[in-house]
């Protein structure tokens, strides 16, 4: 397979991996919004009264990108989204593990369940956003629904 072929085939497998992680990142945020405001004020880096905010907002925003990312639809803006929420998250995981927290991230179930962040995590993610990036800079003309739009 040359370049040019291999590329949007490595696209579009990146992109149903990086939708099916913003799926199951808002799985149980949405059922479970109590746990996740627990998560969200344990970083304690929001004022309280913007926590109920985020805990309501994100993880529909997460569905929506990790939707539209697999379906093929504004992949560029919806990518981009992600990786800003990438951002946002290794900054949170950043700052919470130089103050030493011992907690979980929050990301894909409660303290309950999920282990402690480490230093693994923010790798994670650093890779999340690098995949991110690559399609961002390399799904130029995306497979997806919008292929089958009637031209005028």
């Amino acid at each position: 397979m040359t370049r040019n072929k291999l590329v949007p085939v490595s696209c579009l497998i990146v992109r149903f991996y990086l939708g099916a992680v913003f799926l199951a990142a808002c799985y149980h945020k949405i059922l479970n919004p109590y746990a996740f405001a627990i998560d969200v004020a344990t970083y304690d880096i929001l004022p309280l009264s913007l926590v109920n905010l985020m805990t309501v907002a994100l993880p529909w925003v997460e569905l929506l990108a990790g939707l539209l990312v697999i379906s093929g639809v504004a992949v560029r803006p919806s990518v981009l989204m992600m990786g800003g929420m990438m951002i946002m998250f290794i900054i949170a995981l950043s700052l919470a593990l130089s103050r030493g927290l011992d907690m979980s991230c929050g990301c894909f179930a409660s303290a309950d369940v999920e282990a402690a962040i480490s230093w693994k995590t923010l790798v994670r993610d650093l890779f999340w956003t690098a995949l991110c990036a690559y399609v961002y800079f390399c799904d130029r003309n995306p497979v997806g629904i919008r292929m089958f739009r009637r031209k005028p």
